[in-house]
């Protein structure tokens, strides 16, 4: 909160750093995430004291207006931010004066009544069942080193057989491990148990058995050549390559294949709300993205095959 730090008074920043440390250690919100609120409220902040003359205070906030805070967003977005970082700004407002509010700091209505910006709707793009497996299988034939080539296959695996983010399939550790089940830690900190299917437990097996690394019981699994935790760019260097191989669209990422398993599990009938616990989605609206993608392929496939399509 450098920038902001000669534009408030100490009560103010006493109430920040409160703040954050309740978004941190209570509401366990990502690193990422803490960072771009706090960066989004410390320019508030320094627009604040340019647009009222002075240092803010709590009597700053308590005489604030819809006016502030739409000449706030209106220089955000003259700054060319687009509408999805614009409703993250505002969350971060909101987030932060409803702190106040909960501690009994202080109490304004001005953001009550700022619109959230509406955003563009982008559906995944899912590949097609035959598409994702030759990713997963196709890796041997690109990789001389067999167990390089076994844990590129455990991770692309996990990813599309289990549902997980990369980040999330390369945190994982040994002692997560169970029989039939990965204990995976999530956004936020928040963990959640999914279910192995045998093709991906034996991709796992399999890069456990040929590893030339010693793998404790709460190390990462996944080792880059030196025996390093894996960075994630190699996998994405790895579909990469995989798309070209396979001559698969650039929307062809590792993160495709979460999406592929969402998509899939509910053109088979999968229920909703089951989905939205594997993907470890804190809100049913996110998970229900995935109806529409569902509707769009079917629509497609119609328009194809249908005599006047």
């Amino acid at each position: 909160m450098a920038d902001s730090a000669f534009a408030t008074d100490e009560t103010v920043r006493a109430q920040i750093n409160l703040w954050q440390r309740d978004l941190g250690s209570v509401r366990r919100l990502a690193d990422n995430t803490l960072e771009a609120y706090s960066r989004d409220l410390d320019q508030f902040l320094t627009f604040l004291s340019a647009h009222t003359g002075g240092p803010v205070t709590l009597a700053t906030f308590r005489e604030l207006r819809g006016a502030d805070i739409r000449a706030f967003m209106a220089q955000r977005r003259n700054d060319s931010l687009g509408s999805r970082s614009l409703a993250r700004v505002l969350s971060a407002l909101k987030s932060f004066f409803r702190f106040l509010e909960r501690e009994g700091v202080v109490t304004t209505e001005a953001l009550n009544i700022i619109r959230t910006p509406k955003l563009a709707r982008s559906l995944p793009k899912a590949l097609t069942v035959i598409e994702a497996r030759s990713t997963i299988t196709t890796t041997a034939e690109l990789e001389e080193r067999p167990w390089v080539a076994a844990r590129d296959m455990a991770v692309l695996s996990l990813c599309y057989g289990a549902g997980l983010r990369i980040s999330e399939a390369l945190a994982i550790t040994r002692g997560d491990l169970e029989d039939t089940a990965l204990r995976v830690t999530g956004k936020g900190g928040k963990i959640r148990l999914v279910p192995l299917i045998d093709a991906v437990r034996r991709s796992i097996d399999t890069y456990l058995e040929i590893c030339p690394f010693k793998l404790w019981p709460e190390e990462p699994l996944f080792r880059g050549i030196k025996g390093g935790v894996l960075s994630p760019r190699l996998i994405q260097l790895r579909v990469a390559q995989l798309r070209g191989a396979l001559g698969l669209p650039p929307s062809a990422t590792p993160h495709a294949l979460r999406h592929s398993f969402a998509t899939h599990l509910l053109s088979r009938g999968g229920d909703l709300r089951a989905i939205q616990e594997l993907l470890g989605h804190a809100s049913l609206s996110t998970t229900q993205i995935y109806t529409a993608v569902d509707t769009d392929r079917l629509l497609d496939s119609y328009r194809k095959a249908h005599p006047r399509g």
